[in-house]
């Protein structure tokens, strides 16, 4: 793709438009990524569901680095699956290795930065619209990963570690998720760092609300269960992705390529 034009088609068209909508779905697949990823590990056993998920990663990711184009069928299967295997990878990082949630953090957020730094010495960019390469789209893909790993630790660490509870923890960090757009409001912070910051935070936000929602009374929960947690989350993400499926459909491709304020 040499041509500068098919190349902003290219990258207008591999990731969504951030909207408020893209930010309920995201949060939507981090609750519902929780949920499957324990429903699974009890059902089929931790190693089995990190095996399972795995696969359904690669072949999500093999769909979506296909793609000529967004097409949010294939875009959100390919987040709902990194949020499964991502929770699982977190999980299995403490229930399998003993390792403590505040040190899992920190290695999370440790190649998190580091994938960032590759990432802007390679591209000298972060901005998800600026993905028209593959060597961009597999950075990318590497850090939403990263998130959801960190996200994953982080909120358990506040959950058990801090022993802050779950609805605590999920209304800390509907907090903490404003904060990155309220600093670029009034003080003009970084739209790329505000990005991430708030993408960081959707999946203890999401998460912290669906274990909630699943787990038993006896445990602060409302009790619903993981699998009934993970069909309703489940069935609102579709929807959802149809209605945007949908909307997008006769849309002609936009052949210049604008960062909008929260995600340059």
């Amino acid at each position: 793709m040499s041509n500068p034009r098919e190349r902003a088609t290219y990258a207008f068209s591999k990731v969504p438009e951030v909207t408020p909508l893209f930010w309920i779905i995201k949060v939507l697949t981090t609750g519902m990524g929780e949920a499957a990823s324990d429903f699974l590990a009890h059902t089929i056993g931790p190693l089995p569901a990190v095996a399972l998920s795995g696969l359904g990663l690669l072949a999500a990711l093999a769909l979506q680095l296909r793609a000529r184009r967004y097409v949010a069928g294939i875009y959100w299967t390919a987040v709902v699956m990194v949020s499964v295997f991502g929770t699982l990878a977190a999980d299995a990082a403490h229930v399998g290795f003993g390792v403590p949630y505040a040190v899992s953090a920190t290695l999370f957020l440790l190649t998190l930065g580091g994938i960032f730094f590759l990432w802007h010495r390679q591209e000298r960019t972060l901005s998800i619209h600026s993905i028209f390469t593959r060597r961009r789209e597999l950075f990318y893909w590497a850090a939403v990963l990263s998130t959801f790993a960190l996200g994953t630790a982080a909120g358990d660490l506040t959950a058990v570690t801090l022993h802050l509870g779950w609805l605590t923890s999920g209304l800390l960090f509907a907090v903490l998720i404003a904060i990155p757009g309220l600093l670029r409001a009034r003080t003009g912070l970084n739209s790329i760092l505000a990005f991430w910051c708030a993408y960081v935070l959707t999946r203890p936000l999401g998460a912290s609300f669906a274990d909630w929602a699943a787990l038993p009374h006896d445990r602060g929960g409302l009790g619903a269960g993981t699998g009934a947690v993970t069909l309703g989350m489940t069935a609102v993400i579709v929807l959802l992705v149809v209605f945007l499926a949908l909307r997008s459909t006769g849309d002609s491709p936009n052949p210049s390529v604008h960062d909008t304020p929260s995600a340059q």
